[in-house]
């Protein structure tokens, strides 16, 4: 607690002194009181560590070579058999980590600078520009998603993760900048936007100093709901065949057991495995947003219940 002390001999006096939070505490806490965020972090930290080290949990060098009997069941020596070409199924999945891990988080960032560009600014700047700017939203939502994808992935050719990307960015994007236009077309008005203006401030220190602070919530969720959607749809478009399939993640292990039979040909755990990391994967972001949802909602926030006292014998 802050106090004033007088020193009456020196005549000196000490401002009272607030206390300063730590960036990140309110996060940190909301994730900690949130028994689903705290369980979806711990996922999002285990395929961290996969896709950082994935040498310490397997040790297989190479997971696509050729070097193993084919279709051996589970063993202590293949945690979950081998496939239908002599592959270790478990380090074809520590391995694929990484790049569903990459896709998730880089789709997921850049969709969410896209639709605060195009969200924020058509909210702050108003007139022909909002139109425009919501016009162009507008036609990205009604589009049918997938099909379009496929139909652009298509075209694209084969060009391995660069080209996924692009493809989820373009049409990933139009949800979360709707919402942020919403939100902040409420806050154009407030006054401590127009005392910015009346001081003289530009348009551009405005948006990045005063607006975007105050939707940090609602952006952190917009990038989590991005990363849920990259991670769906690009399995769904490696499993059909629209990735390259030289590469390694869970969607093309999910293509080449698909390829394979591999449910009808005894190998369950080729189709399983990579299906239910992608579903855990998606469920950590999901479960996260919780979190975020309790900062910039505080109607959402648990009710602390003081614990019954015991009685005293």
């Amino acid at each position: 607690m802050s106090a004033t002390i007088l020193a009456g001999a020196t005549g000196t006096t000490e401002l009272p002194q607030r206390s300063r939070r730590r960036p990140g505490s309110g996060l940190w806490a909301a994730v900690r009181g949130n028994r689903k965020a705290t369980v979806g972090a711990l996922l999002l930290l285990v395929f961290v560590v996969f896709a950082a080290v994935p040498q310490l949990f397997t040790p297989v060098d190479d997971p696509n070579a050729h070097q193993f009997e084919l279709m051996l069941p589970p063993s202590s020596e293949h945690l979950l058999g081998t496939t239908a070409f002599g592959q270790d199924i478990w380090a074809q999945l520590v391995y694929g980590t990484r790049e569903s891990l990459v896709i998730a988080l880089v789709v997921g960032g850049l969709a969410t600078v896209l639709s605060v560009l195009v969200g924020v600014s058509a909210a702050y700047l108003g007139g022909a520009a909002d139109s425009l700017l919501s016009a162009v939203t507008d036609v990205f939502l009604v589009v049918p998603t997938f099909p379009l994808i496929i139909v652009i992935a298509a075209y694209a050719g084969q060009g391995g993760l660069p080209v996924i990307i692009a493809v989820l960015v373009a049409t990933g994007w139009s949800y979360g900048a709707r919402q942020l236009r919403a939100q902040a077309l409420s806050l154009r008005n407030r006054d401590f936007l127009e005392s910015a203006r009346v001081r003289g401030e530009r348009r551009s220190y405005i948006i990045v100093r005063e607006v975007l602070p105050t939707m940090t919530s609602l952006i952190l969720a917009t990038f989590l709901g991005s990363a849920v959607y990259a991670v769906l749809t690009a399995a769904g478009l490696q499993f059909i065949g629209l990735g390259d399939e030289s590469g390694l993640s869970w969607g093309t292990m999910l293509h080449w057991a698909q390829s394979n039979s591999a449910l009808y040909t005894g190998q369950p755990l080729w189709v399983v495995a990579p299906g239910l990391c992608v579903a855990l994967l998606g469920a950590s972001f999901a479960l996260l947003n919780y979190a975020f949802d309790e900062i910039s909602n505080p109607a959402l926030r648990p009710v602390r219940r003081p614990r019954a006292k015991r009685a005293r014998s």
